[in-house]
């Protein structure tokens, strides 16, 4: 995630795409970015609730990549959108590993 930051330092403004307002890239689970997100008018989501989301996202991305090198689904098959958010959260990745960013015990997220 990208964030704009007030003149505090605290952030104030998110894109999932970089851009002019949100040159400033953030963790998905970073504990700053989740309490601006809690603190947007919605319900804070429980903590293991919130990893659990990130972690599950991997595992889609994981297995859209299965169904696609085994043939079982094409990647043209998914709608646009989808394709791009994948394309994009793989860049994300790619990026991350170039400058070792975002990593647990088993890689990159």
């Amino acid at each position: 995630m990208y964030v704009r930051r007030d003149a505090e330092g605290r952030i104030d403004l998110v894109s999932r795409d970089v851009n002019a307002e949100c040159v400033e890239f953030v963790a998905a689970d970073s504990p700053e970015l989740l309490d601006f997100l809690a603190g947007n008018g919605a319900e804070p989501a429980p903590a293991a609730l919130q990893a659990s989301d990130l972690e599950l996202i991997r595992v889609l991305e994981d297995l859209v990549e299965v169904l696609t090198d085994k043939g079982v689904i094409r990647f043209t098959d998914l709608p646009d959108a989808a394709q791009q958010k994948l394309l994009g959260r793989k860049d994300l990745r790619a990026s991350a590993r170039r400058l070792n960013l975002v990593e647990d015990e088993e890689g990159l997220l």
